[in-house]
């Protein structure tokens, strides 16, 4: 019995120092990421905060293969267009095109681009203090983009 708890005891601090370890990895990449997402900001209207809360989810806070070795902490993929340099992964479908960046700033720079297409078009009308509408629209008018995760 006294091993079956100290077993439960162990799993219960494993999993504790795990969430640990992940939040603190995002309170790290806002504090070196957080001036590119207010750049962005200023620049093209998005909310620095919708800009941060995609970066962490789909580069894992800029742990994941393609954030590290590609730059791209969007998700962004190839796409038609797309003549940069590239990096593959499996992702929707095996062996996905994703952009590849020289910089991560060019990887922010290219996401508010990305979001200036006409199916973002109407997030512009929300007010840029409106995290929340900002959210809950971007999910609405990203069905079936690319860059993001299923919900």
């Amino acid at each position: 019995m006294r091993r079956i708890i100290f077993s439960g005891f162990l799993m219960l601090l494993a999993c504790g120092l795990f969430a640990q370890r992940q939040f603190q990895s995002y309170l790290d990449y806002i504090e070196k990421y957080k001036s590119l997402a207010i750049k962005e900001q200023y620049r093209h209207g998005i909310p620095a905060s919708i800009t941060m809360a995609q970066a962490i989810i789909e580069s894992n806070a800029g742990e994941s293969m393609i954030a590290v070795k590609g730059k791209n902490h969007f998700g962004i993929k190839c796409g038609g267009n797309w003549s940069g340099k590239t990096i593959y992964k499996d992702d929707d479908k095996r062996h996905d095109c994703f952009r590849s960046y020289s910089d991560v700033l060019d990887s922010y720079e290219d996401h508010s681009q990305f979001l200036k297409r006409d199916r973002y078009a109407s997030l512009y009308d929300i007010p840029l203090k409106d995290y929340k509408t900002w959210a809950g629209s971007r999910r609405g008018a990203r069905q079936g983009a690319a860059g993001t995760r299923p919900e």
